[in-house]
């Protein structure tokens, strides 16, 4: 670490202080020009936040990350990656699952519609409409096509108490015949107004051994 007396001012500073802004930066090492300031900061190895536009600034040496990278202080965010464009490129690859674009402000907590629509104009993601919402990949096929399989095994596993009810409901006192079809089934359910998808109708009879039994063909005989 630079132990120069602007270093080790610098330093005090972000003791006393985690998380500032540059004006107080200039405050406390004035008359420093701007641009001598970014270099003192570049020396010691610093991050500007994702969040408030970029407007608060910390060491490197300073942030506890979580598993994501991310670290708030004070509700102000910070991100390894340090921009708020990267961040998501990579929360993006990194899921098991993909992100949309309502998971990623949740996790975040800023607005990301301009990010990403730059960063898929750029080709560095895909997307591809699932449920009338936008599931965002990774821009290579095989690992997009990988996420989409598990968002869909995902989705198929949640599901509410109440949309359960409703299948094993239709099951027993449905119309007649019975049946334990996850396709006929979704089809009453809707024609219900119960909001439910295949994937979920097969998850709960998978759940209570309720799945539809193929019959086993005979084996043909063998002539004597």
């Amino acid at each position: 670490m630079p132990d120069s007396p602007v270093a080790q001012q610098l330093v005090t500073l972000f003791r006393r202080r985690p998380v500032v802004q540059m004006p107080e930066i200039a405050r406390a090492l004035a008359p420093r020009a701007l641009r001598s300031l970014f270099r003192d900061l570049a020396e010691l190895g610093y991050l500007s936040s994702y969040s408030h536009t970029g407007r608060y600034y910390t060491l490197r040496s300073i942030p506890q990350f979580d598993a994501d990278g991310l670290w708030r202080y004070q509700g102000v965010g910070f991100s390894r990656e340090g921009t708020l464009k990267a961040t998501v490129l990579r929360l993006v690859v990194d899921s098991e699952t993909g992100r949309t674009q309502r998971e990623l402000q949740l996790r975040l907590g800023v607005r990301v519609h301009n990010p990403l629509l730059e960063l898929v104009e750029r080709h560095a993601l895909r997307r591809k409409s699932v449920a009338g919402e936008y599931v965002y990949l990774a821009a290579d096929r095989a690992r997009a096509a990988e996420q989409l399989g598990q968002r869909g095994l995902v989705q198929a596993a949640t599901v509410s108490t109440t949309v359960e009810i409703e299948v094993l409901l239709e099951v027993i006192h449905g119309a007649r015949p019975p049946t334990q079809d996850a396709q006929v089934l979704t089809a009453r359910l809707l024609a219900r107004g119960v909001q439910v998808g295949v994937a979920q109708v097969a998850a709960v009879l998978a759940r209570h051994g309720l799945e539809k039994k193929h019959r086993r063909r005979p084996s043909p005989r063998s002539p004597r």
